[in-house]
């Protein structure tokens, strides 16, 4: 006998991607999908750290707990970006990076990042590609690629990478097929 309180499947049920994804993937498809909750008038990243194969925190980025979203004027550099030149003013930006929210996470969690891989929509920045080496991140996958703007500043993020690299920390893109992407 048919279950009386079940619903007819809709195509949006029935979707299959042609390839399912793989671990990384899915990681990845994850921080897509976590960037939704980033409020920033300007971009919005997301990030997920995995150990062991688990995902042990999330984070998106925008303002402090508590504190009025770049919408709503809490951020300087996003309620006033005709005083910064691109790329420029983050030391005054109040928000918090994706990357960064994930390991405080992590943090306020118990969890330990030692060893963990970071899947990040954006390349991270030269700051939190120090603070996941410091917290013992091993690898960094990113979706869309990111370099500093000012040419000194972006030479010493090469620096940085080549320092991570040699120091056995992958940090390389992850590209997702489109139709893994395709939400119909």
């Amino acid at each position: 006998m048919a279950d009386p309180v079940a619903h007819p499947a809709t195509s949006a049920d029935l979707r299959r991607s042609a390839t399912r994804p793989t671990r990384e993937q899915y990681f990845m498809l994850l921080a897509v999908a976590t960037r939704e909750r980033a409020n920033c008038l300007r971009r919005h990243v997301g990030a997920v750290l995995v150990a062991d194969q688990r995902i042990i925190a999330t984070g998106y980025n925008g303002t402090p707990t508590g504190f009025p979203n770049c919408d709503e004027g809490g951020c300087h550099r996003c309620s006033h970006p005709e005083s910064y030149a691109e790329g420029r003013g983050y030391d005054i930006c109040i928000c918090v990076h994706a990357e960064q929210n994930a390991v405080l996470q992590a943090a306020k969690l118990g969890y330990s990042v030692q060893g963990a891989a970071c899947y990040s929509t954006l390349r991270p920045c030269f700051g939190c590609l120090k603070e996941l080496y410091q917290s013992g991140v091993s690898a960094v996958r990113y979706l869309n690629e990111w370099t500093p703007s000012d040419p000194v500043e972006a030479a010493a993020y090469d620096s940085l990478l080549g320092e991570l690299a040699g120091r056995g920390v992958v940090v390389a893109p992850l590209e997702l097929p489109a139709e893994l992407l395709d939400l119909r």
